[in-house]
């Protein structure tokens, strides 16, 4: 099967090629007609690959994923819509120099399984900004869905003016063929969007590569901050897609002096707080064994279907669950990142100690990522940054 895998790239491979070399010729002006009817194409679907999202892969929020489709065509095409990509795009008079810019070449992208359709339509409309043919290689998991998105932007692109094999995938994705996609001698760049194994195995290939892994995000509530509108901004983004933006907070440190009440407040806005016994539960169905890593079943969930899964009940309304962990690391599975609606915290008694731990958040597992901090003392901001 992978014989037949790797035959069936290679030629992929050589029709990008072909591709890209048609793509060269074009103009500004062709390439930003094609961007806009792509755009537009995904637009257009963003309710039904939303449907389609989630029926196929089980995870996640129908909403949500409509609302990230939208900001994947709508919200890209615009924030990139008059940038130059084609020839001279600045000239430096006083130094004498001109900037053009030029195609790369080939792009193999890998897709997640946890923002399938989305991360497949931006991929798409900035390789066609650039006049580069990608080839994707989708999650198995999410490969309906993200071939569908992969279509209706091929369609669109061939439809305005680009080449016929701008955009194409594997069909039957697997780690083999992912692996030999990105190695592949035809493929000028990658851009890995997954695990931390699958983005150091393309930055390894010894290609140049952008590689977006796992953030694991700690979200400091400093004792100066808005409270509720900190623990609103907070339930927002942890519940969003059913916690599956890697983005999203993983562990919540908070100021001794404010504790009390921003988990009163959390509590009014349906988080759940666990016990001992039910943190042990959760931990036990959460964490795969012998590994720091989420159970992929739990990835992508409701906080009530986590609870059952675990073993226990949580009121009706619960949004987020909450566990209370003397720590961070190893010995703490669940100070892990989580692409659920399951939160840690802790409590801290100075500033100095909030911003150690957060340190020690992102290090396990989130390096290079996202951290939150929400204060009202602008030294404290800075200090943090």
């Amino acid at each position: 099967m992978p014989e037949k895998g790797f035959a069936d790239i290679d030629t992929l491979v050589e029709k990008a090629n072909r591709a890209a070399r048609e793509f060269a010729r074009l103009d500004q002006q062709a390439v930003d007609r094609i961007v806009l009817n792509m755009a537009l194409a995904g637009l257009d679907k963003h309710m039904e690959l939303a449907r389609l999202a989630v029926e196929e892969t089980g995870r996640g929020v129908y909403e949500d994923k409509a609302t990230k489709n939208i900001f994947a065509t709508e919200a890209v095409y615009h924030s990139i819509k008059y940038a130059k990509t084609v020839g001279v795009i600045r000239e430096n008079e006083e130094e004498g120099y001109l900037e053009l810019a030029e195609p790369v070449g080939v792009v193999a992208a890998v897709v997640p399984v946890t923002n399938p359709t989305s991360t497949t339509m931006f991929k798409s409309l900035i390789c066609a900004k650039t006049r580069n043919p990608v080839i994707f290689s989708f999650h198995p998991g999410a490969q309906r869905c993200s071939a569908a998105a992969a279509q209706i932007m091929l369609e669109a692109a061939v439809a305005a003016g680009a080449p016929e094999n701008c955009i194409a995938w594997i069909e039957n994705p697997s780690y083999e063929t992912t692996g030999y996609l990105m190695r592949h001698p035809g493929v000028a760049l990658i851009v890995a969007t997954g695990g931390a194994g699958l983005v150091r195995a393309a930055y390894s290939t010894g290609k140049p590569a952008l590689g977006v892994g796992p953030g694991n995000v700690p979200c400091y509530i400093e004792k100066t901050a808005n409270l509720r509108r900190a623990v609103t901004d907070l339930i927002m983004s942890k519940t969003f897609d059913n916690g599956l933006i890697c983005a999203s907070e993983q562990s919540l440190i908070i100021d001794r002096e404010v504790a009390e009440e921003v988990i009163s407040l959390m509590k009014e806005n349906g988080c759940y707080f666990l016990n001992e016994e039910e943190t042990r539960l959760l931990e036990s169905v959460a964490v795969e064994q012998d590994t720091c890593t989420l159970d992929p079943r739990v990835a992508g969930q409701s906080a009530a279907r986590i609870a059952e899964m675990a073993g226990f009940s949580v009121p009706p309304g619960t949004r987020v669950l909450v566990a209370g962990l003397p720590g961070v690391g190893p010995e703490h599975p669940l100070s892990m990142e989580k692409l659920s609606p399951i939160l840690s915290y802790h409590i801290v008694d100075s500033f100095e100690e909030g911003t150690e731990l957060c340190e020690k958040v992102v290090e396990y597992g989130g390096l290079g990522h996202t951290a939150v901090i929400h204060s009202e003392d602008r030294r404290a901001i800075e200090h943090f940054s």
